[in-house]
């Protein structure tokens, strides 16, 4: 029998890529996008269907939602829409952090809220919660981007407690850096005088040369797929070699040693 997959943030990087396996693999995928009608190339696939969402809409998540599980039975959540919002917290207004929490969080509560009744009525489904490296593992000028992403783990933890009992799983992916175009199309920068050297110093992390070394978004997308798939009681998915060599150093040394060494790189 053919699953379903409901993909958010779909128009491009991981979660374009993810649409694009999860369909190659036989899947029926529902792609949701702010502007579907610039669409190109999901557009041309046969069981590819494209929705229009704004995830900090909260009555067009509820509405468009209503009418998707209406219409068919979803077998997998992937909240991926979200975008980083770098810069020292000085620099930042508070439209920013307000659109920042809006977007990578609450569109995850929101959406998963959404879905949830039909989970629930089905007694199966699975949440993919796409969170990041940093959201296991703050870093410099990621306060507020390491607060929406430390906060999708908190979520997705708690509710993994909470849908057991409907047979309901809520996985958490933490991709490290991907070769994609997000440094510019998906990041909002910044800046203060006074943090100047450190947004600098942390700005090296996105030039095009390191980019270069991050992870293919297709090779993240096949741990998508694994996480969906693999039937495994497992939470957390760490994704990526940078994103692993973090994690595992922070197991190995321990959360206040990681912290101290950050510290030292980043004191000038």
């Amino acid at each position: 029998m053919q699953k379903t997959i409901f993909i958010t943030g779909a128009s491009s990087g991981l979660g374009k890529a993810s649409a694009k396996l999860f369909h190659s693999k036989g899947w029926q995928v529902i792609a949701t996008m702010r502007n579907p009608e610039n669409e190109t190339e999901l557009d041309q696939l046969e069981n590819v269907i494209l929705l229009p969402l704004d995830v900090t809409n909260s009555e067009q998540i509820n509405t468009t939602i209503q009418k998707v599980t209406n219409l068919y039975s979803i077998d997998v959540v992937m909240n991926n829409a979200g975008y980083g919002l770098i810069g020292a917290l000085e620099s930042l207004d508070d439209e920013q952090i307000h659109r920042q929490i809006t977007t990578n969080l609450l569109g995850v509560i929101r959406v998963s809220k959404a879905f949830t009744p039909h989970f629930r009525a089905k007694k199966s489904g699975v949440f993919l919660n796409i969170s990041s490296t940093f959201g296991l593992i703050g870093f410099p000028t990621c306060s507020i981007y390491s607060a929406t992403k430390f906060a999708v783990d908190g979520f997705s933890e708690s509710m993994a407690y909470e849908l057991a009992q409907f047979n309901t799983q809520v996985k958490v992916i933490a991709p490290g850096g991907m070769q994609t175009d997000f440094a510019v199309r998906s990041m909002e920068v910044g800046q203060h005088d006074a943090y100047a050297k450190l947004t600098e110093e942390v700005s090296k992390g996105y030039s095009a040369e390191q980019i270069a070394n991050y992870s293919k978004v297709e090779d993240i997308a096949q741990i998508v797929y694994e996480a969906a798939t693999d039937n495994k009681n497992q939470l957390r998915y760490i994704a990526g070699n940078d994103a692993n060599a973090l994690y595992k150093e922070r197991v190995k040394s321990g959360a206040e040693s990681q912290v101290q060494n950050i510290k030292a790189m980043f004191t000038f």
